[in-house]
C-alpha cells in the first residue's frame, strides 16, 4: 500500500484535513507540509468584521503559503523519494479570497494570485474532507480556537460550494471526495479503511466521491 508521490489532502475549515495529513504522513515515512495559518494576525478581526478585513487575511494567507511551498516543493528529488503529503493546495488562497472580497478586490488579487501561482507543481493526488456544515461546526467548537466561534453556517456553506466548482474546473487533476459524515476517522477501523481506499486503487484523473464510512456508526 502506498500513496501518490505528492498527496495533498484539503478540506473544509473543521474537516480534520491535518489530522489525516499528520497521520498518513507518519505512516508512510512523507515529508509533511501543513499550513501555518495561526501565524495569520488578521483572522480573529476577519472573522468579527469580514467586509473590513478580507483583503489583507487573504493577501496574508497568499504570501506565506507563496513562502512556504517555495522553499518546499523547489527539491523535485523528493517527491520520487520519501514523497510529501501535505494538508493545503495553493488554489485555496483564491477560492477563499474570491467568497470573501468584492468584485474590485478580487480583481487585484486574482492578478497577484496569477503571478505566484506560475511554476508550482500540480498534486498528483486532491483528498478532499467532505462534512456536512453541522459536524464542521462540532468540530470547530470542540478544538475550543475562540477567533474561530464567529465563523457562521453561510460561510462555511459558500466555501464549501468554491471547492466543489473548482474540482468541476480541473478534470485533469485526480480528485477523491471521502464522505466523511460526522464519523471520527482517527479510530482505528474507520482509519484503516480510509487508508486502505486511498492506497490500493489507482484514481484516474477527474473527481470521485467515495463513502467509506457508510456502515459505521457514528459514534465510532
Amino acid at each position: 500500500m502506498t500513496l501518490p508521490p505528492y498527496t495533498v489532502i484539503e478540506g473544509n475549515i473543521g474537516a480534520g484535513k491535518t489530522t489525516l495529513a499528520e497521520r498518513l504522513a507518519a505512516q508512510f515515512g512523507r515529508r509533511l507540509i501543513l499550513e501555518e495559518f495561526a501565524d495569520n494576525p488578521f483572522l480573529p478581526l476577519f472573522y468579527k468584521d469580514p467586509a473590513r478585513y478580507a483583503f489583507p487575511v487573504e493577501l496574508f494567507f497568499m504570501a506565506e503559503r507563496h513562502k512556504q511551498l517555495e522553499a518546499e516543493l523547489a527539491h523535485r528529488e523528493l517527491f520520487t523519494q520519501a514523497g510529501t503529503v501535505a494538508d493545503y493546495v495553493f488554489i485555496k488562497t483564491l477560492l477563499f479570497a474570491r467568497n470573501s472580497l468584492s468584485d474590485q478586490e478580487f480583481r487585484l488579487f486574482n492578478r497577484l494570485f496569477s503571478v505566484m501561482d506560475a511554476g508550482f507543481r500540480d498534486p498528483d493526488l486532491i483528498v478532499y474532507l467532505h462534512r456536512p456544515v453541522a459536524a464542521l461546526q462540532a468540530n470547530i467548537r470542540r478544538r475550543g480556537r475562540s477567533f474561530e466561534a464567529e465563523i457562521t453556517d453561510k460561510y462555511l456553506g459558500s466555501i464549501q460550494t468554491a471547492y466543489f466548482q473548482y474540482f468541476r474546473s480541473v478534470p485533469h487533476l485526480p480528485v477523491v471526495v471521502v464522505d466523511v459524515g460526522d464519523t471520527d476517522f482517527t479510530q482505528p477501523a474507520a482509519y484503516a479503511q480510509l487508508v486502505e481506499l486511498l492506497t490500493t486503487k489507482e484514481y484516474a484523473a477527474g473527481m470521485h466521491t467515495i463513502t467509506p464510512f457508510a456502515h459505521l456508526q457514528s459514534s465510532l
